[in-house]
């Protein structure tokens, strides 16, 4: 009778014996995750980013059989968080809850401790959803027709506000200047609480919003929203239209959710991260916080992950240059 081999992990354990540089990653995937692993989320807690972070915590660490715990590090338009993750152990257990402005932080030039593209591993995008224009109510503008025939006018002097320099308001922003041939002067808040503070008292007037920061002032009316940037209606607003479909051809911008690990980290504990990701995307608690925000969810591998950053690096990049803009 032949004798048994045993199972593969005491296999790969008597082979690590003797070869243990080859085996290690081998093992260390095998037996991943043995501990909580950290999702940090480079902004304060209680917004909407921090929400469906927290819900895909929660249904991540059900599909993961550990804790995934969520740790705010805001500051530096998401710039610190991303930071810590940059230089974490390349293990797994520390991973970055990623948003546009990740991207849009980078091809604005805006000074960080990190590179996106040399700095991170690409696990997976799990939602995208539009952004929402919206202006004061007390411009008394109904459409994107409305918003260009009252920035034509001489004495215009309109602005947008954002959640910061480099920020992903900041850009659709000036991609809407540039596609839709209108002068509008870009006032930077830190952060989109207190850009929405002074558009509802009128001290800022045109805002390209991501939906959870807006959604409930559009509900009770306190601003006007005028169109949506995705290339579809949102299924919250099925009647607003597309700013494309307004009049500004090709205007198709969206923000996005991600997570990330760092640079380094093994292959197989990527594409474990990877299937638990989208499977925990399309769990009814993380689907139905993305549909409340404005969002879809969405699945995908590392690479669809990668590449849809470096589309997104290489479209802002020309924005920014064709802005001219300097934020240093």
């Amino acid at each position: 009778m032949k004798k048994s081999l045993g199972s593969p992990q005491r296999l790969l354990a008597g082979l690590a014996l003797l070869f243990p540089a080859f085996c290690a990653p081998a093992l260390a995937a095998e037996s991943y995750p043995s501990r909580p692993i950290t999702l940090v989320v480079p902004f304060a807690a209680g917004g909407g980013t921090d929400s469906i972070a927290r819900d895909m915590a929660r249904t991540l660490a059900d599909k993961l059989g550990q804790a995934v715990v969520v740790e705010n590090r805001g500051g530096g338009g998401g710039s610190i968080g991303a930071g810590l993750v940059a230089n974490a152990r390349p293990d797994g257990y520390t991973l970055l809850f990623a948003t546009s402005t990740f991207v849009t932080n980078a091809a604005a030039g805006i000074s960080t401790t990190y590179d996106v593209r040399k700095s991170f591993a690409p696990i997976a995008m799990l939602g995208r959803g539009p952004l929402f224009v919206v202006t004061a109510k007390d411009l008394k503008l109904s459409s994107i027709a409305d918003l260009r025939k009252r920035a034509a006018q001489p004495d215009a002097d309109l602005n947008f506000c954002s959640a910061g320099n480099g920020s992903i308001n900041h850009l659709a922003g000036e991609l809407f200047k540039q596609k839709a041939n209108v002068v509008m002067t870009h006032v930077p808040y830190k952060g989109s609480g207190p850009a929405t503070v002074d558009l509802l008292a009128g001290r800022v007037q045109v805002f390209f919003a991501t939906v959870p920061t807006i959604l409930s002032q559009v509900r009770d009316q306190r601003v006007d929203l005028l169109a949506v940037t995705g290339k579809t209606r949102s299924p919250l607003f099925p009647d607003t239209p597309t700013v494309a479909e307004a009049g500004v051809p090709d205007f198709d911008i969206t923000t996005w959710w991600g997570v990330l690990a760092p640079a380094g980290t093994p292959p197989d504990i990527v594409g474990r991260l990877n299937q638990a990701i989208n499977a925990a995307a399309s769990d009814t608690l993380v689907r139905d916080r993305l549909q409340h925000e404005g969002a879809q969810a969405i699945s995908g591998s590392p690479e669809d992950f990668g590449q849809a950053l470096s589309a997104e690096l290489a479209l802002w990049r020309g924005v920014v240059q064709q802005s001219g803009m300097a934020l240093d």
